[in-house]
């Protein structure tokens, strides 16, 4: 059974749960890390929390959500080894599997969207990377962390 992780904080503790039960409906075992009630709980840490259980290996993919999505996800990208897309539609669904393979994906909780969340992660589940040219721009992104 493939695994995932997901992890939160209080702004987005509905959202992560809907997307656990989405998860589990499609067959992953998921390691929900986040908090799963509304106490304050500062997003890096989650972010922390979350990257660093995924570097040990053994998942296929994180979620990490927040109020906007957009904190988590940046703290998320300071990881090394973290590739993480906030994704806002369908669209940012397909593009960024097909182009940016992310090992992460992030949401908000307060956020209102047009298309559903659980939506938006089968499109991203069931989209494939092309690989191609964009192989050679993930590790240029990924080697970014090493320039001064």
């Amino acid at each position: 059974m493939p695994r995932v992780i997901i992890a939160n904080d209080h702004g987005a503790v509905e959202l992560s749960k809907r997307i656990k039960a989405h998860l589990e409906k499609r067959g992953y075992e998921v390691n929900w890390l986040g908090v799963k009630v509304e106490e304050r709980v500062d997003y890096p840490d989650m972010a922390k929390l979350a990257c660093n259980e995924f570097l040990k290996g053994g998942y296929e993919f994180g979620v990490v959500n927040c109020g906007t999505g957009i904190g988590i996800s940046i703290s998320a990208n300071k990881i090394p080894g973290i590739r993480c897309a906030l994704i806002h539609d369908l669209y940012t669904a397909e593009l960024t599997k097909r182009h940016n393979n992310p090992n992460f994906i992030a949401f908000g909780g307060r956020c209102n969207y047009q298309d559903s969340v659980e939506d938006m992660i089968d499109k991203f589940l069931d989209t494939e990377f092309e690989g191609g040219r964009h192989v050679e721009r993930i590790e240029k992104m990924m080697n970014l962390d090493k320039l001064v």
